[in-house]
Order: C-alpha cells, then sequence, then structure tokens
C-alpha cells in the first residue's frame, strides 16, 4: 500500500523545508506545499524540494479567470508536481480549461499528468460561516454540490474535510480521489481545523490522501510522530 500520509509543510523558511523533507523522506507518501512556502520561495523553491524525490502536492488553491488560471497552471505543472489544486468555485468554465491545459502540458513534454483536484469548502469553515459567505444549506451539500461539478469538469478528485468522504464516495464512486486535510491524530490540538477525524478513521472512510501540518511538522520528532501515526493507521 502506498503511504497515504502528505505532510503540510507551512513555512517560508527553505532551510526548515529542506530538513523536513529530507528526515521523513521513506516515512511518508508525500509533502504539502503551500501559499506561505511559495510566496516566501516560489517556482525554484518548489523545484528545489522536488529534486529530493519526494512526490509534491502542491496547494496554491487557483482560483481566477479561466485564461489567468491556465497561465498558472502551465507555470506549475512544469516542475511536476503530483498533486496539484483549483478552487471548484472558480466555475465551470475555469475548471475545464485547467483540465485541458494540464493534460496538454503533460503530452507535450512526455511526463505523467499530475492529479488535478479542486478545494470544495475549506475545513476551517463550519455551518456559522456559510451564511455569512451568501451559501445555503449545509457545508456537506456545498461540498456535494461541487464535488459533483468538479467531477462532470474533468478533475480527477477533491480536497474535502474527514467528514465528507462518505457521501461524496457515494455520488462519485470509488475512483474519483479524495484527498483530505482537516486530520488531527487522538489528542492533538484542534488549532483553526473545524471538520475533523483521525487518521485511521479517514482513510477507513473512504479517502485516497490524508495531509497532516501540526501535529507533525510542531513536534519534537517528526519522525517518531509519524510513526506514531502509521501505527495507528496499520493496527
Amino acid at each position: 500500500m502506498i503511504n497515504p500520509i502528505f505532510v503540510a509543510i507551512d513555512t517560508p523558511h527553505m532551510k526548515t523545508a529542506l530538513d523536513l523533507v529530507n528526515s521523513l523522506a521513506g516515512h511518508v507518501g508525500g509533502v504539502k506545499l503551500g501559499l506561505e512556502f511559495f510566496c516566501a520561495n516560489g517556482l525554484p523553491g518548489i523545484s528545489d524540494l522536488s529534486q529530493l524525490g519526494i512526490p509534491i502536492f502542491l496547494d496554491l488553491k487557483l482560483h481566477d479567470i479561466p485564461n489567468t488560471v491556465a497561465g498558472a497552471l502551465k507555470s506549475t505543472v512544469a516542475i511536476r508536481p503530483a498533486i496539484i489544486n483549483v478552487h471548484s468555485s472558480g466555475g465551470e468554465a475555469m475548471m475545464r480549461q485547467a483540465v485541458s491545459t494540464v493534460e496538454e502540458c503533460a503530452a507535450n513534454e512526455n511526463f505523467e499528468k499530475p492529479l488535478l483536484i479542486a478545494v470544495t469548502l475549506l475545513t476551517s469553515l463550519d455551518d456559522e460561516d456559510l451564511p455569512t459567505l451568501g451559501f445555503s444549506g449545509t457545508p456537506q451539500k456545498q461540498v456535494i454540490r461541487l464535488a459533483t461539478l468538479s467531477q462532470r469538469c474533468g478533475l480527477d478528485g477533491v480536497v474535502c474535510s474527514p467528514l465528507e468522504i462518505k457521501p461524496i464516495r457515494e455520488v462519485c464512486g470509488n475512483e474519483f480521489k479524495l484527498v483530505v486535510p482537516g486530520i488531527r491524530p487522538e489528542g492533538s490540538d484542534m488549532g483553526d481545523q473545524k471538520r475533523t477525524l483521525t487518521p485511521k478513521q479517514a482513510l477507513e472512510m473512504g479517502a485516497d490522501y490524508i495531509v497532516i501540518g501540526r501535529p507533525i511538522t510542531s513536534s519534537d520528532d517528526p519522525v517518531a510522530a509519524v510513526e506514531a501515526i502509521n501505527a495507528t493507521i496499520s493496527s
């Protein structure tokens, strides 16, 4: 079984990121690099980390008009991340152009196409937040609506909270990839996450990949923290 853990490395510091990646290689399935790292180090920083051979989930949550997203994808796909994402709320035209851009880039450069997934609803949001954003219904209904749209547009999967895994599986099937943040090992601080489950619970419910950050990266011994999580998964 491929290790499903992607570690969220949320730091602007290149040395910190390099040290974490070097120590965690072989213990996790990959690393997630988001806006905090990207804004400080850009594509050259992402490229430097990719040279270490660990799969990268490039979590930039692209959300703009279709042509702008397509242009951004052309630049980012060139460094060959394993997973890249856009915001599903960017709409059908944006997502369809994202799909065609990624496929074209991979075909032209003759490399394996990265998984293109869509963010549905941030795991920091819950029922109380949706009305202020103009959304009706529950977080689950909103996530299912966006997941269905993403699948119809040809994306490989979505980012969702652990609480939406089962209903998305029922609607979108088992081949649709689910990348799941909001994962907290038992006893961990919830931080700014509101819709969470443990790693074992999320995987048993059908997550393909789970994203874990601070419980690992803020640990005194990140490798030991990962191994403890791996032990609970396999138990």
